[in-house]
């Protein structure tokens, strides 16, 4: 099942559950407005990848956004953040963890032969696509300055 019919599926159970399924329901359908507004714009069908883009975008803002609320003190606003990242992270593909990361890095590194903070930028190029919306980009570009430093 392609990841627009799980969330069209998914829309459709939180609607039956009525009041237990609201924040999720609202999730759900602010995400597929943000995958047809991206169809409208590129007049075609979102290929499976682009929908996941799509999905780790919307939980990139969220993040940022509980950030936020979290330096203003808005305790109530950062669980409301935090309980639509955990319906959103639901489907995504599964998370690398900060070793699996740094595994990766030091391979890439190897690869490109980078040796100093300079080559940062040739580092996460070949990196990036390899991790894409399997983590975030602020941990392995946190992971990849902390392993060029070593070098």
């Amino acid at each position: 099942m392609s990841l627009k019919a799980r969330l069209a599926e998914d829309m459709k159970l939180a609607m039956k559950e009525k009041e237990a399924g609201k924040l999720r329901l609202s999730t759900i359908r602010m995400v597929r407005a943000a995958v047809k507004n991206l169809e409208i714009d590129k007049k075609r069908e979102l290929t499976e990848e682009e929908v996941l883009e799509v999905l780790a975008r919307e939980v990139k803002m969220r993040r940022d956004a509980s950030e936020e609320f979290q330096k203003a003190g808005r305790d109530d606003l950062v669980q409301a953040e935090q309980a639509e990242i955990a319906i959103l992270s639901a489907y995504l593909p599964k998370q690398l963890d900060e070793t699996e990361i740094r595994q990766l890095v030091r391979t890439v590194i190897a690869e490109v032969g980078a040796s100093s903070e300079k080559e940062l930028g040739k580092v996460m190029s070949a990196l990036m696509p390899k991790v894409k919306g399997r983590s975030d980009g602020k941990l392995v570009n946190t992971i990849v300055r902390a392993e060029l430093a070593k070098q």
